[in-house]
């Protein structure tokens, strides 16, 4: 049986460009700005205080486990003593293994993992768009676990690192999207999932896309009456059914055209279309841009997704 989150997850090739160590000493701040990359970490010691996009702040203990899918603009500061610093909180030292905040010479109040996340497939809007600013689990030791398992490869030029990377990122992505805090904070794919009646509709789109799907089939699937089902998949999901089914195709189409997996006639066939031309202007209005030019865009992706960023 199909698994779409899975299925999504790995479609994403998520790659990591970047991760660091990180600590702070005394009283510290960091003012990002993330340029809208998702971002993770892990706290591994202490405890601090985090506000992203302008959202309230949250307070972070050890153990506790981020994902920010959009990092715009983001805060972090030393929880705790507010009193007038020795040394100047936005002081940033390197030291031999770790990027050091606020007193360079000071035992830490707070020490993190970082990783920044990039994909191969452009596709994340189908993963994190729906999802909160900010999704903040506790109480997870395998999320600290794969974090320390994915720095550890990432500094290390061992044989199969980039597949060992990517196939913990995928597991990574994964335990924190099946995570309670993740299923049911917003409308999404996991909430539809999370409903019983609901996930075979789901399944059965990503197990046969090419299917001519109609609501009524996909409500009888439901048991549900065509109505219930249509509000309570927007509900749930925050897209219509239709809407969905055609954006897990054109994620197919983009992510065919982009492994030249098959000609323009072939793939129309295998996302549900009768025609390439008929294709060809579903891509086109969906996308932005004709499936030939989207190719073209594609490659280029793919040779600068695995580049370092600073």
């Amino acid at each position: 049986m199909i698994d779409p989150l899975a299925e999504i997850v790995t479609m994403l090739q998520p790659r990591l460009p970047f991760s660091k160590a990180a600590s702070g000493s005394g009283s510290w701040r960091v003012d990002g700005d993330g340029d809208g990359r998702p971002v993770f970490a892990v706290m591994l010691e202490g405890a601090a205080r985090l506000a992203v996009n302008d959202q309230p702040e949250i307070e972070l203990r050890e153990g506790d486990f981020i994902l920010i899918p959009a990092a715009d603009r983001f805060v972090m500061s030393n929880n705790g003593n507010r009193a007038p610093p020795a040394t100047d909180p936005l002081r940033v030292t390197m030291l031999a293994d770790e990027t050091r905040h606020g007193d360079p010479e000071g035992a830490p109040n707070m020490r993190i993992l970082i990783g920044r996340l990039a994909f191969a497939s452009p596709d994340s809007t189908l993963v994190f768009a729906l999802l909160p600013c900010l999704l903040h689990i506790r109480g997870q030791s395998r999320l600290t676990a794969l974090v320390q398992m994915i720095r550890n490869e990432a500094q290390n030029q061992r044989p199969a690192r980039d597949i060992i990377l990517e196939r913990l990122l995928q597991v990574l992505l994964i335990e924190a999207l099946r995570s309670d805090a993740a299923a049911l904070e917003t409308p999404g794919l996991l909430r539809g999932l999370a409903d019983r009646q609901l996930a075979g509709a789901i399944r059965l789109m990503h197990e046969d896309p090419a299917r001519s799907w109609t609501v009524e089939e996909l409500a009888k699937v439901a048991t549900l009456s065509r109505s219930v089902f249509f509000d309570r998949f927007q509900k749930q999901t925050g897209m219509a059914p239709m809407e969905y089914l055609q954006s897990w195709r054109m994620a197919l189409a983009k992510d065919m055209l982009r492994r030249r997996d098959g000609g323009i006639k072939t793939i129309a066939q295998r996302v549900g279309y009768g025609s390439a031309s008929a294709f060809s202007v579903a891509f086109s209005r969906f996308v932005g841009m004709a499936p030939s030019q989207y190719t073209a865009s594609g490659e280029a992706e793919l040779k600068t997704a695995g580049e370092p960023q600073p």
